[in-house]
């Protein structure tokens, strides 16, 4: 599978408590090797170069679903533990997912404030 360009640029969350998403962020997003990058206007967490999820304090618009691809299924299953272990609920623990497309592996992990944040690879397990 060839990869693709991403569509969304960034994405900014208003959050109610912006240490408990600091953290819980900073854990989810670890696997990618992330970091974070602070501004006036706010907390940015991401891979270096890529530091495109923002965190503001604010009152949330509604839960929001955010898919992150990831580039293996280690790091699908890494950021499930991180995030759960960082206080997310469980969404869905890592699996395929096939009613999407063969190869469709993800977890799926409810923020602070119930943000669904999913992570996800889209390749077919190689045979063995």
């Amino acid at each position: 599978m060839s990869p693709r360009e991403a569509f969304v640029d960034h994405l900014t969350l208003h959050v109610r408590d912006l240490a408990a998403s600091r953290t819980f962020y900073a854990a989810a997003l670890a696997p990618w090797g992330s970091r974070e990058v602070k501004g006036d206007w706010g907390l940015a967490i991401g891979p270096p170069g890529s530091e495109d999820v923002a965190i503001v304090q604010g009152e949330p618009s509604g839960p929001i679903h955010l898919a992150l691809g990831a580039p293996d299924r280690e790091t699908v299953e890494r950021f499930y533990e991180a995030a759960v272990a960082a206080g997310g609920r469980d969404n869905g623990p890592p699996g395929e997912r096939p009613h999407y497309h063969p190869g469709y592996y993800a977890a799926y992990v409810l923020d602070p404030d119930g943000n669904n944040v999913e992570a996800v690879f889209h390749e077919p397990e190689e045979a063995e």
